[in-house]
């Protein structure tokens, strides 16, 4: 087998290879021009005629003029020789062999960067409500427009409507404009323009100090403050809310919490979750739940009276005693015009237990008497 050749350096490669290899690392180390896009900083070195020129060394003489020159106007006033500036790239060489920048732009970056670090960090601003509509609140900061949606506001501002009207609860959430609120961002995306703040979660050490108090599973007692469509929420000490979701106000079905409690109600709840600063309350589970009595009375294949509570999409739900309910699918009847014919709501009918699952509160029904 041949060895392999190796090639022989000339006496004139050999004597530069230390200039190439210094020549390499310099070019590999050296910056790269600004393109566009990229913030650059450097010192004023003059201003002239609607122009402000930057020194980039070693790159060149950055210019803000035209349109640019006109947005940065106010800034520009209150900038000297000397001082030092961000801008942002828009051509990275002009006709006249200098680097367009923008100011205005630079100044925005800056200003998302800082929006996407409080995020991170999860910083607390305090900021002047300035803006309501009927989903939340408009915010300002920075010079930037941001929203604060109504589900995202601390309890104690959240819009409590009797009925819901978005109309009256846009009259609530007006009475906060021209206050100052404290609130985190929690989503920052500059290509689209949104910055998105909550107000839940900024007192929360004042608050982890309040809940140190409650452990899961604890019976206690609260006022209720107020009543939106998914629950109730239940005071339990200055400072402290909780929240009794709509599934855990009874056993039974509940399409309106309202007619369950007022504003004002003192109630007994059990403490079923603590999370994040928030506080879970049930008032079903301080009661005994009905299914498991139901175990020792009902079997799959067994007949019983039920009274038809509600429609749905499915059929329609008949309760066979308090808290215990079963779906007669619409299936049985052809059609949900006819099944409604047949099954009117208030009024019992006998019934067979076709599926019984009381771990999973689960029970299906046959209709057993005559149709029409």
């Amino acid at each position: 087998m041949a060895e392999d050749i190796q090639p022989v350096m000339t006496d004139e490669e050999a004597a530069l290879a230390p200039v190439n290899e210094v020549m390499t690392k310099i070019t590999a180390e050296s910056p790269e021009p600004p393109k566009i896009g990229d913030i650059v900083e450097g010192p004023v070195i003059m201003l002239d005629r609607a122009r402000l020129y930057i020194d980039l060394a070693p790159f060149g003489t950055g210019v803000i003029y035209g349109r640019e020159y006109m947005n940065a106007r106010e800034v520009i006033k209150r900038t000297n020789v000397g001082d030092k500036i961000a801008a942002k790239v828009v051509s990275p060489e002009t006709k006249d062999g200098y680097i367009e920048l923008s100011l205005k732009e630079a100044r925005q970056a800056l200003i998302w960067g800082e929006a996407e670090e409080a995020v991170k960090s999860k910083l607390p601003i305090e900021i002047t409500v300035k803006e309501a509509n009927k989903g939340g609140l408009i915010l300002e900061w920075q010079g930037i427009q941001g929203f604060l949606p109504a589900s995202q506001l601390k309890a104690e501002h959240y819009p409590r409507v009797i009925d819901g009207d978005k109309d009256k609860i846009l009259e609530e959430l007006k009475k906060l404009i021209g206050t100052r609120i404290m609130v985190s961002i929690i989503t920052a995306a500059p290509k689209e323009g949104k910055l998105i703040f909550s107000e839940r979660g900024t007192d929360d050490k004042e608050k982890r100090q309040l809940i140190e108090h409650y452990q899961v599973g604890d019976a206690v007692e609260g006022d209720v403050t107020g009543i939106v469509d998914f629950g109730v929420f239940v005071k339990l000490e200055e400072g402290l809310e909780g929240l009794v979701h709509i599934s855990e106000i009874d056993w039974g079905l509940v399409e309106d919490p309202r007619a369950f409690f007022k504003v004002g109600d003192r109630v007994k709840v059990k403490i079923v979750d603590i999370k994040d600063g928030k506080v879970s309350l049930s008032v079903k589970q301080l009661r005994e739940n009905p299914w498991h009595e139901a175990t020792k009375k009902y079997k799959k294949g067994d007949t019983a009276s039920g009274v038809i509570i509600k429609y749905n999409k499915h059929g329609a739900l008949a309760s066979i005693e308090e808290g215990v309910a079963g779906l007669v699918h619409v299936s049985e009847f052809g059609s949900e015009e006819k099944l409604r014919q047949t099954l009117e709501l208030g009024k019992s009918y006998p019934f067979k237990i076709t599926l019984f699952e009381p771990k999973d509160q689960r029970m299906a029904l046959s209709f057993t008497g005559e149709k029409k």
